[in-house]
């Protein structure tokens, strides 16, 4: 009886299977390994064709090519459709390559070997893909598992060097992954981080949550753990950790934070794989998506294709439906003291202008900002009452209310509306699926676009008679006069909050305010000020779309890395507009957020790439967020009457952090320290023409804290 692999092909068989992968030998006495060849006629014509060989006398090695090759490799062929399934032993005593070739209904596979100048691996479709998708920037922690996604790299960079993402070294994941969400959240455009295995992607950390949070998209690549360990297919594992980070399920690290996971299981789909994983980050509600694959499927070389870009856009949202339109538009009209509450509409650039034509149609509408994530709204119109998170007085006397693509609108416990109030919840996410608690007590909810849903109400309020009639009037007038009066007296307030201390010091506040009297009027403002937010919001009165830009979520360390990644991407899209330069971009951050960002792999990346922002540190000493928390709790307990050092959150003694940086930019950078108010507008002069002069500044202010 002849060996299993030559025995004849039982009827109906092609309906099942063309053909399997063979691993083995068979002897020839006289005439050493055998070389095995095989035809096969899949269903519906298709054909598959294999010839296999090893070296003279090896009856236990793995299949080799021929040599002076490298191992399974593609090239395409046409082969002619076998008219019936057949298999062919051969015995030769000579080495033959390993060859495979199946033709499917739209592309012809085989492994004959390819030069390495020539490959065309899944790899290099990988970027093909990203590039072709909008993605411009790969942030990248490589590792040995991209073996074949460093060869593409090499070969993308010489053969289309203008029409390839571009790779930026970050020696720490959160960075190069806060990179990214800086990134995406100035631009909208989604950006690449490429991760080292099961590590690589713990390493994200926090940086996974806030992208998921603050909802930017970032597409996330990850090798796995070859799957052969035999050098059965090229990128079989070579390495001794190949086998320490194999582990069950890769992806379920992240894929609770994430709009979609997969395993890239073939090079033949990956252009797919790719645009499907960006749709789920594009559409709303955005976020973060991850992919993963293994080396040996990285390596599979496959026949080079595109794919029709204009059929992978991201899902639409649309607007509200025509009752609620009306619904709330006359909520609007008849109310004496209307509130929009908002936390990351302003994402959507269109947004803040769309809010002041609603607020200068419905006078008398204030505008709350409780999230602090983006420019929402101007803080020079007379309905602005600032950043306040979910406690503030309009909440509580509020009789009609706007929730706009807001995670909390108001903390339940420290405050909320008025039993009779008229509440009305727009969102992209309206109940919040990620989020095991949340409710609000609307009366109605509508998963809807804001920009689309603000222009529907502004029509229904500029085309309805009745509607019309309700906004104006003397009543109206008066309104708005107070509400003017009412402005002017919050930024004086603020502005008196904001002067300089007796002793010389000075606060978050006063800090800020010089800030904007002294940066460019269209500097980008990349906060992550934790319990000094309100200060420097109240102080930086941002009023341009696009250019306040928060940490959407609580992972502290974000800002480091997204600021610079906010200042790439102005860079980028200035010179694609012809512009000779970028924004000018300051990052506030507090102390202790400062440490989380990782500023030696920060400011490493900052001189490598030539990305030169202002860094303002608010040093009071210590992490003043947990006191906060406890006071809440515990107003009276022990820890309220306790020093830093009990409660352990004082550092001391206090880092050189400018230094810090310094030393890891190789010394090429501007670092100051700042205690006094008399010295401060100098210190800042100088770090800014520092910065306009393309080097890297951070100053560290010595702030009181509460003011």
């Amino acid at each position: 009886m002849p060996p299993p692999l030559l025995r004849p092909t039982p009827p109906g068989a092609t309906a099942a299977r063309a053909f399997a992968v063979i691993r083995g030998t068979h002897s020839h006495p006289r005439r050493g390994a055998v070389s095995i060849a095989a035809i096969g006629a899949a269903p519906k014509g298709n054909t598959f064709s294999s010839t296999v060989a090893r070296p003279h006398g090896d009856t236990a090695g793995p299949i080799y090519p021929s040599s002076g090759t490298s191992r399974n490799s593609i090239a395409i062929k046409p082969r002619d459709t076998a008219a019936t399934l057949g298999l062919e032993a051969v015995l030769n005593p000579r080495q033959r390559p390993l060859q495979q070739r199946f033709r499917g209904q739209h592309r012809e596979y085989s492994t004959t070997i390819q030069k390495p100048g020539k490959m065309y691996t899944t790899s290099f479709a990988f970027f093909e893909a990203l590039w072709d998708a909008g993605v411009t920037h790969c942030f990248v922690n490589l590792g040995s598992d991209h073996p074949s996604i460093i060869e593409a790299m090499v070969k993308g960079a010489r053969e289309k060097p203008d029409r390839f993402p571009r790779i930026i070294t970050c020696p720490n994941e959160m960075v190069a992954m806060s990179m990214a969400d800086g990134y995406a959240r100035l631009t909208g455009k989604p950006q690449c981080v490429i991760v080292h295995v099961d590590v690589g992607t713990q390493g994200l950390g926090a940086a996974v949550h806030n992208a998921s949070a603050g909802r930017a998209p970032i597409l996330l690549f990850a090798g796995l753990s070859p799957f052969t360990q035999e050098g059965e297919m090229r990128g079989s594992r070579t390495e001794f950790i190949h086998w320490i980070q194999d582990v069950p399920d890769q992806k379920q690290i992240v894929a609770q934070y994430c709009r979609y996971s997969a395993e890239l299981k073939t090079g033949h789909n990956v252009k797919q794989m790719v645009n499907r994983a960006l749709q789920f980050a594009l559409s709303a509600p955005q976020g973060p998506v991850y992919l993963c694959g293994a080396r040996e499927v990285l390596e599979m070389d496959i026949q080079p294709y595109e794919i029709r870009q204009e059929q992978w856009k991201p899902v639409e949202l649309g607007g509200l439906p025509e009752p609620a339109v009306r619904e709330i538009a006359e909520a609007l009209a008849g109310a004496k003291e209307p509130l929009l509450i908002t936390g990351y509409a302003g994402r959507n650039q269109a947004v803040p202008p769309a809010l002041v034509e609603l607020a200068n149609t419905v006078k008398g509408l204030r505008v709350l900002d409780t999230g602090g994530s983006d420019m929402c709204f101007p803080a020079d119109h007379p309905g602005w009452l600032g950043l306040r998170y979910g406690n503030e007085d309009a909440i509580r006397t509020a009789d009609a209310i706007v929730v706009l693509d807001c995670d909390v609108p108001w903390i339940p416990t420290l405050c909320k509306p008025k039993d009779d109030a008229k509440i009305f919840h727009i969102d992209v996410d309206p109940l919040k699926q990620v989020m095991p608690v949340f409710y609000i007590e609307a009366q109605a909810r509508y998963r809807a676009d804001a920009l689309t849903s603000v222009q529907q109400i502004l029509s229904a309020l500029k085309g309805d008679e009745v509607l019309k009639s309700q906004l104006a009037g003397e009543e109206v007038d008066k309104r708005w006069k107070a509400l003017e009066v009412s402005h002017k007296e919050r930024l004086d307030k603020i502005a008196a909050a904001a002067q300089p201390l007796s002793d010389g010091g000075f606060g978050t506040g006063h800090l800020c305010t010089k800030l904007r009297e002294l940066c460019p009027a269209d500097t980008i403002w990349s906060v992550e000020a934790v319990t000094n937010t309100g200060f420097v919001h109240d102080n930086i009165q941002p009023k341009i779309p696009g250019h306040w830009i928060n940490c959407g979520g609580g992972g502290l360390g974000w800002s480091g890395g997204g600021t610079l990644g906010i200042k790439l991407a102005s860079e980028h899209e200035a010179k694609l507009k012809g512009e000779e330069k970028g924004k000018f971009v300051v990052q506030i951050v507090g102390d202790g957020t400062y440490l989380f960002s990782v500023p030696g792999s920060v400011y490493w990346i900052a001189k490598r790439y030539n990305i030169p922002v202002l860094t303002i540190i608010l040093n009071n000493k210590g992490w003043n967020a947990p006191r906060k928390s406890l006071l809440l709790v515990h107003p009276d307990g022990l820890g309220s009457k306790a020093t830093n050092e009990e409660i352990n959150i004082s550092f001391d003694p206090v880092p050189d952090y400018a230094g810090i940086a310094k030393a890891a930019a190789g010394g090429d950078l501007y670092a100051a320290r700042v205690d006094k108010a008399a010295e401060l507008e100098e210190a800042l002069r100088k770090a800014i023409e520092a910065v306009q002069g393309g080097q890297t500044a951070v100053l560290d202010c010595k702030v009181a804290s509460g003011c």
